[in-house]
């Protein structure tokens, strides 16, 4: 189902003649979005402009280097962390504009990221630190441009004022991001756990590629809970490893599949019986396997184990895709309804998994649970539905500290309005209003989430675990 309005928004005369009568029709931005595997520099000539004085600039500094950004410094004090790295990559930093400034001919950047250190804000009159950064700056933001505001998880600092101001960094990256949805950009704030500070670069470097393009106004949480060996791969990451998928056939299982074998997984498509022919086709696709159950059976996680095990030896990545929506209210609903909701979404997932983490998954994996923000926030007709997928968010969390000493992750992703056949099946009035309730104006794509996924599956993000990410392109509504 095509986006008539993204596709007249991308008719430069029907934009302009739209915008000189004045009609009040929101024109979502194309975004940008990753073609290809994950390459050694995503950031690659891109400005980035950096500011904060906190407790993480050494390690932003060289990630950012790393990466093959352009660094503009907010401050010249900040230029002794840069200096050395920049200087051995070629990537040595400059100065940035002011407005108060006269132009200087050749150096006025157009921000292709927005990067600021707010570990160091201790306090509510500290927050003017965001305001003096931002302010003079955001007119140089370039269309599809990335902005990743880090702090200090408010549990972890010393002082109430301390906790007030970080807390306040929530409100105005969802803020921020909502402001400039409308240009393509995107806007998330980095939590960072003390002690965790070596885990910040994979987290840093997926929110400002273009790989992150529908995930915005959210936060993202990183911490040493998970045992970690220190292994960073950026080129694909996924080499030598068995990435077992649920609901593998079409939509968001189908552009998992193919985005972790272009990583180097090794891809079982697992879907049911009656879809063997499309699962069999994006097996062929991906030069993996298929696997077919139903996900729901009592035999399936004894199944599913044994299969792993006979052909890969194991299995080191699990994704579980598979879900059924039965919409009814409550008080018209069949109970077969009740009870098919909750065994795919919720019981199957939790069985499954508790079976394959008896020794089938091996250490350092990865395991990614789909909720959903619809059904996190709640939706008339779905009580079954919201509840299996609030229960996915108590099960990751749980699983998340129970594993964390074999030095295996388990997040959850939680999708907004992402095109697929079950959105196209949506009645049109409310389809449209789907699409544009959020900061970027438009649905998101199945290689949204794919991404979402690939990036908690690598090596690089070791220290986020536990979290539920929202794909949602900044839902205005919602949890």
């Amino acid at each position: 189902m095509s986006d008539m309005l993204l596709e007249l928004a991308q008719n430069q005369a029907a934009r302009k003649l739209i915008q000189r009568v004045g009609l009040p029709i929101p024109m979502p931005a194309t975004l940008t979005r990753q073609r290809g595997p994950a390459v050694e520099r995503p950031l690659m000539d891109r400005a980035v402009l950096f500011g904060g004085q906190g407790e993480l600039t050494a390690v932003l500094a060289r990630t950012l280097v790393l990466a093959g950004a352009s660094p503009w410094l907010a401050d010249a004090a900040l230029e002794g962390a840069f200096k050395d790295v920049g200087e051995a990559y070629g990537r040595s930093p400059e100065l940035a504009p002011t407005d108060l400034e006269a132009p200087q001919p050749g150096k006025q950047p157009r921000y292709g990221g927005m990067v600021f250190d707010a570990t160091g804000i201790d306090s509510p009159a500290a927050l003017d630190q965001l305001y003096l950064f931002f302010h003079p700056q955001l007119a140089r933001l370039a269309p599809g441009s990335r902005i990743v505001v880090l702090g200090r998880t408010p549990e972890h600092v010393k002082s109430a004022g301390a906790a007030a101001a970080q807390s306040a960094l929530s409100g105005f990256t969802r803020s921020l991001a909502k402001e400039f949805g409308k240009r393509g950009a995107n806007a998330n704030l980095i939590y960072v756990e003390p002690g965790a500070e070596d885990r910040v670069a994979g987290p840093l470097r997926f929110l400002l590629s273009p790989a992150s393009t529908f995930i915005t106004a959210q936060p993202l949480y990183v911490s040493a809970k998970a045992r970690w060996d220190g292994e960073l791969s950026w080129v694909r990451p996924l080499a030598g490893k068995v990435a077992l998928v649920t609901g593998a056939a079409r939509g968001i299982g189908a552009a998992t599949a193919s985005i972790l074998a272009a990583e180097g997984a090794t891809v079982v498509c697992l879907d049911r019986l009656e879809d063997d022919g499309p699962a069999s086709q994006v097996a062929r696709q991906v030069g993996g396997s298929v696997l077919l159950a139903d996900v729901a059976s009592p035999e399936a996680p004894s199944s599913i184990a044994r299969q792993l095990e006979e052909r890969h030896g194991g299995v080191d990545i699990v994704i579980h895709n598979a879900g059924v929506t039965r919409d009814k209210t409550l008080a018209r609903m069949k109970q077969a309804h009740w009870d098919q909701a909750i065994d795919i979404n919720l019981r199957a997932v939790h069985d499954i998994t508790r079976e394959l983490l008896g020794g089938t998954l091996r250490d350092n994996g990865r395991v990614v649970n789909l909720s959903s923000i619809a059904g996190i926030a709640g939706n008339v007709g779905q009580t079954n539905y919201a509840a299996s997928k609030s229960g996915v968010v108590g099960l990751t969390q749980h699983l998340a500290e129970e594993v964390a000493g074999r030095g295996i992750t388990v997040n959850a992703i939680a999708p907004g309005f992402i095109e697929t056949r079950l959105t196209a099946a949506i009645p049109v009035m409310i389809r449209e209003a789907g699409r544009r309730m959020s900061a970027l104006g438009q649905g998101g794509l199945p290689e949204d989430v794919g991404q979402a996924i690939h990036f908690l599956c690598t090596p690089a993000a070791a220290g986020v675990t536990g979290n539920i990410l929202r794909v949602c392109g900044g839902a205005l509504i919602g949890a």
